[in-house]
């Protein structure tokens, strides 16, 4: 059985007897975690396990683990600076910037997969407009060369320890004001615009070959009148067509308020499949994701399952051993060391 285009959540430490069922459900691909998934490295690691033997191949196991305050796993796990603060000091030194980016990466990912953990949605790919709350600090830079020259290297480390990277929200969310979590979110400005600002981050790492995609739930409303995450024009003609983007297209969690939009759950889930998404997530809600995995239960795209294969992580070492090695000790302590350097303002 290969990967299903559903990516689910699971409510606590442990899989439950209904959610075992619903893994092995042929629509489902995947498991995204949280905090609340999250006791310590060794209950981890169990559940992580217990969820890659559900299917052969594997189940994908992702989370959101980007640094600062997005960062699910906290206690037993390195604390990472957020973006914004590698992107100051590319600002004055951007060969060290571009060093601490690919470290930051290797060792979010190596931690990751000490714990067997496929990916993490990461890097953000935003602007630092200075506009959206909800990215914020989140992102590398306000220009597109700093948040390429970071994402970069960024995606390298990942790739050194394991793990491909997903990049996140094309075509960009930091024009908005608004939290696409909680309302639909509108960008005003010209496609044409959009093509020399925020696009040329994804597209340059389109040409360095990152692995993942994920859509803003945001509508661009000179340019289309659906959000991006359910745009055949912005997902098939400008991401696949007009940048060449040959990886796996995740949705953002259907859950959220601004995919509201699409109407139901099954709804939601078509019009971002039928958009050009190979995964839709779907978080929260237990009765949606029931509904999109009965939509999808007969889709079948063998070009999408291969993109979703190539995001299995790849090796890794156990946590103990992991932290005994001169490589992480000195990540650790570059990192470490950010926090007792001045911390400027945020350069948008």
């Amino acid at each position: 059985m290969g990967l299903g285009p559903v990516m689910l959540d699971l409510a606590g430490t442990d899989i439950t007897a209904e959610e075992q069922d619903m893994l092995r459900h042929p629509a489902c691909g995947g498991v995204i975690l949280f905090t609340r998934n999250y006791e310590s490295p060794g209950q981890l690691l169990e559940l992580v396990r217990a969820i890659h033997a559900v299917r052969d191949p594997h189940l994908l196991v992702a989370v959101d683990h980007e640094g600062g305050r997005v960062q699910r796993f906290r206690k037993g796990f390195t604390h990472l600076p957020a973006a914004s603060r590698i992107g100051q000091v590319w600002s004055s030194d951007r060969e060290r910037g571009r060093a601490l980016a690919r470290t930051m990466g290797w060792l979010l990912a190596a931690e990751l997969r000490a714990m067997e953990i496929d990916f993490s949605f990461a890097p953000v790919l935003d602007l630092a407009h200075g506009v959206s709350g909800v990215i914020g600090d989140r992102a590398w830079h306000r220009s597109p060369r700093g948040v390429t020259e970071l994402a970069h290297p960024f995606m390298e480390g990942l790739q050194e320890a394991g793990m491909e990277a997903v990049g996140k929200h094309f075509p960009g969310h930091g024009g908005v004001r608004e939290d696409s979590h909680l309302t639909l979110p509108v960008d005003e400005r010209p496609l044409e615009e959009l093509r020399q600002h925020d696009l040329v981050p994804f597209a340059r790492m389109v040409e360095h070959g990152i692995a993942g995609i994920m859509p803003a739930h945001v509508v661009y409303r000179r340019v289309d009148d659906k959000p991006a995450g359910f745009s055949a024009f912005w997902l098939n003609g400008v991401l696949r067509h007009e940048l060449g983007f040959q990886g796996a297209i995740f949705s953002d969690d259907l859950s959220m308020a601004a995919a509201d939009v699409g109407g139901s759950f099954a709804d939601r889930a078509r019009l971002a499949i039928d958009a050009g998404c190979d995964m839709v997530l779907v978080c929260n809600h237990p009765e949606g994701a029931a509904e999109v995995l009965d939509a999808l239960a007969g889709h079948d795209d063998p070009a999408s399952r291969t993109r979703l294969a190539r995001m299995h992580g790849r090796g890794g070492q156990p946590m103990g051993e992991l932290q005994q090695t001169r490589r992480w000790q000195e990540a650790v302590a570059a990192l470490e060391a950010l926090e007792d350097e001045p911390n400027l303002e945020l350069d948008v």
